[in-house]
């Protein structure tokens, strides 16, 4: 098992992460490429102290970039979607 600060990297603040927040009391993260979601679940329930339901995850590919003649890529990214169970609930900013 991996230390769990390592597993998750920051979480995501877009639009569509506030609308799940709201709506469906699910929250966004970024978390490391090799994580598997049992790791994903643990490191959550004992940074955050909440209980778990779901994890789901998705892999993202980095874009390819171009800068004149040079190629480059950005790097892959692994976000996981964390479904809270009924009742609990985590305020990641607080004020907003």
């Amino acid at each position: 098992m991996k230390i769990v600060y390592e597993v998750i990297k920051k979480p995501l603040f877009t639009e569509k992460s506030l609308d799940l927040k709201e709506k469906e009391n699910k929250i966004v993260l970024q978390v490391n490429g090799d994580a598997n979601k049992h790791e994903i679940k643990q490191a959550v329930e004992e940074i955050f102290k909440v209980k778990v339901e779901k994890v789901a995850t998705i892999n993202l590919r980095g874009k390819i970039k171009r800068l004149g003649k040079s190629v480059g890529r950005r790097s892959d990214k692994k976000k996981a979607v964390i479904t809270l169970k009924q009742g609990e609930k985590l305020d990641l900013i607080e004020g907003v």
